[in-house]
């Protein structure tokens, strides 16, 4: 592509990015249930990743006190007890309260088994006392109006996925067979990626449920990869309600909802958001300066090539960037 075309190619893309229609407006809602442990070491661990990422809701994101429901073990100030019965209850409040446009997050940290008939077609989320199968999440959540994000991160959490999967909604799961029931570490990874600034791929200064899976994944096979062990957890995505779900590194149909959907308030973009886009601005203008002194001692296919990469990225930040002002 000529330098000519490829700049009026930018100019169509930033004019298409700027006038696209943005995420529906609503409000963010959360719901995280740590269940029964199985041990103090379990629980310790568990306990962490809960209280780290309700502390990312509350602190980083702002989530109301009231749009963040926390279920745990033990109960303490500020968590219920995390039993059939209560999540009942939430889920019902939940219910009554969210409307079309509003986004509710579940996430669920602990252990996960077989439900009772052995075939790999449900399972279930231990709690305390009798435990919730995939089916009845399902029934439970069925009636709500709002969006859903719902991420199983326990062994045997595969069911979840069909179980869930549905329009206007995303769905993550750590493993993808019932047969995988081993001890699983994607939500540490997952929870990990609201913080870590390298989780956001697309430097925009927000990690979009796509960016936090992506992240997640790559973590996991990280970690069996530094032991010398083969992964027991393959975590899976479906965002297109087919129930397939998908690897983060495999492409598929599955991933544009999850794309566009963020913990981060619609239509409160922090300032750290904007400083990060401002920076990312700069740092590519600097970029393309570079480029040019180089442009003599590079192949001409080579450089507008990579000018136009660097131009298309520059459109897409600049533009987002005056949607936030």
């Amino acid at each position: 592509m000529k330098l000519a075309a490829a700049r009026c190619f930018v100019g169509v893309a930033a004019l298409t990015l700027v006038v696209s229609s943005p995420a529906s407006a609503g409000d963010n809602y959360a719901l995280v249930v740590t269940g029964a442990s199985g041990g103090d070491a379990y629980a310790k661990k568990y306990d962490g990743w809960r209280r780290s990422f309700v502390s990312t809701l509350r602190e980083k994101f702002a989530f109301p006190e009231d749009h963040v429901v926390v279920l745990a073990e033990r109960e303490e100030s500020g968590v219920l007890a995390a039993t059939r019965e209560q999540v009942q209850r939430v889920l019902v409040d939940l219910r009554s309260r969210l409307v079309k446009d509003d986004l509710l997050v579940v996430l669920l940290i602990g252990h996960g088994t077989s439900a009772e008939g052995g075939d790999g077609e449900d399972a279930k989320f231990n709690l305390v006392g009798p435990d919730l199968t995939a089916t009845e999440w399902s029934n439970l959540l069925k009636p709500l109006a709002a969006r859903l994000v719902f991420v199983d991160t326990t062994p045997v959490s595969f069911p979840f996925l069909r179980k869930l999967a549905g329009p206007g909604r995303i769905v993550m799961t750590a493993t993808d067979s019932s047969a995988q029931q081993f001890e699983t570490v994607f939500g540490e990874w997952f929870v990990k990626a609201f913080t870590d600034p390298a989780a956001d791929a697309d430097k925009n200064g927000r990690v979009s449920m796509l960016e936090a899976f992506t992240y997640a994944s790559a973590g996991v096979r990280r970690w069996y990869d530094e032991r010398n062990q083969l992964p027991t957890e393959r975590p899976l995505l479906d965002d297109d309600g087919d129930g397939v779900g998908r690897e983060a590194q495999n492409p598929g149909a599955d991933g544009a909802a999850a794309r566009n959907a963020y913990l981060q308030p619609v239509g409160e973009p922090p300032e750290v958001a904007r400083r990060a886009l401002t920076a990312r601005q700069t740092a590519l203008e600097a970029e393309i300066e570079a480029l040019k002194a180089k442009r003599t001692s590079m192949a001409t296919d080579a450089y507008q090539a990579e000018l136009e990469r660097l131009l298309l990225e520059l459109a897409r930040i600049s533009a987002e960037l005056r949607s936030k002002t």
